[in-house]
């Protein structure tokens, strides 16, 4: 079994972490192979039309890419399945479960990600004491259609977490192979990602272009 530590080791180390549903155009299994072999250190299912059947199910595909490249596997919004899916840990929104009932349903040894909109949900993210999040995603930076009349926060948001997060955390909203160096540029050294390399004509080139120029970023922050 993965320790916490362990679990958190390969969470400081990530760079390129890809949300996926479980009916992407073509072959799940294939295009989580693509985006991990690429670049993609961390993926996550999120799939809110699924029961818990399907959602188990999906995950067996999830770990078993996550396993076969060293890398961690998060279940959206359902800290209660996370046993049940071997996942590594939950991914929980604002508007989702609370993070202290989140770390009440997951294992001792589990992540738990938060997602934040503004500078006071970072702050408040990392003054949560032993229930704080292990990492916390900020954005989204432009709206997206995944995230359904949120709008976008603007790059200033990544230039603020950049200067006062002490979590692990990662820019996320809108983000794609022709604007990653903006997002990289204003600060951030981890990506979510999901329509880049779910929808793209070729996700491994997607996953590559999306590392490439986050681990630049990160060389010229050194």
């Amino acid at each position: 079994m993965i320790t916490l530590k362990e679990r958190r080791r390969r969470l400081g180390e990530a760079r390129l972490y890809f949300v996926c549903d479980a009916r992407p155009p073509g072959s799940l299994e294939a295009l989580l192979t693509e985006a991990l072999a690429n670049g993609a250190d961390m993926i996550q299912l999120r799939d809110k039309g699924l029961g818990d059947d399907e959602l188990l199910e999906a995950a067996r595909v999830f770990r078993a890419a996550a396993d076969a490249q060293d890398a961690l596997f998060l279940l959206n919004d359902r800290p209660d399945l996370v046993a049940r899916c071997e996942a590594d840990g939950a991914h929980v929104g604002q508007d989702d479960i609370a993070p202290s009932d989140a770390r009440a349903a997951l294992s001792p040894d589990a992540l738990l990600g938060l997602s934040t909109h503004s500078r006071e949900q970072i702050e408040a993210a990392q003054e949560l004491g032993d229930e704080a999040p292990d990492y916390i995603s900020v954005g989204p930076i432009w709206e997206t259609p995944t995230k359904r009349g949120r709008p976008g926060v603007g790059l200033e948001l990544i230039d603020t977490a950049s200067r006062i997060a002490r979590l692990p955390w990662f820019a996320i909203g809108g983000i794609d192979p022709d604007n990653v160096g903006e997002v990289a540029a204003a600060g951030a050294r981890r990506v979510v990602v999901v329509r880049a390399i779910r929808d793209a004509e070729n996700p491994a080139a997607a996953a590559r272009a999306l590392r490439d120029a986050v681990e630049a970023s990160v060389e010229v922050g050194s």
